[in-house]
């Protein structure tokens, strides 16, 4: 479940580490692009299956067709009914990010 917690993090502000290091934006990059694939093609993310082992190991019950984001998040954090607000600051913090990667000051000395 941490580690869960830590990709979604990750997803929506990894794109801030490429400020400072260049190289996570890569990692960013395909973090987004799986996080989106997941949301788009209905994909069961390989930390859910993960998560179910680990928690079948314990004697629990698996996360089901609901999964991570549908358990621990959505009427648990915030209502469901906010769940596209969220997809959308998401993206528009994803954005902000990517955007000061290629802004920020020092890039254009770099180059030269």
């Amino acid at each position: 479940m941490v580690v869960h917690f830590g990709f979604l993090v990750f997803v929506a502000f990894g794109g801030f580490l490429a400020w400072r290091w260049p190289r996570w934006l890569i990692a960013h990059l395909v973090a987004v692009g799986w996080g989106v694939a997941t949301i788009a093609f209905s994909i069961t993310c390989p930390l859910t299956y993960l998560e179910n082992v680990f928690r079948r190991r314990a004697g629990q019950p698996e996360l089901g067709p609901a999964g991570f984001i549908d358990r621990y998040l959505e009427n648990v954090v915030y209502p469901e009914r906010y769940t596209p607000l969220i997809w959308t600051a998401v993206g528009v913090v994803v954005l902000v990010s990517w955007v000061g990667v290629f802004r920020r000051p020092g890039r254009a000395a770099a180059r030269r």
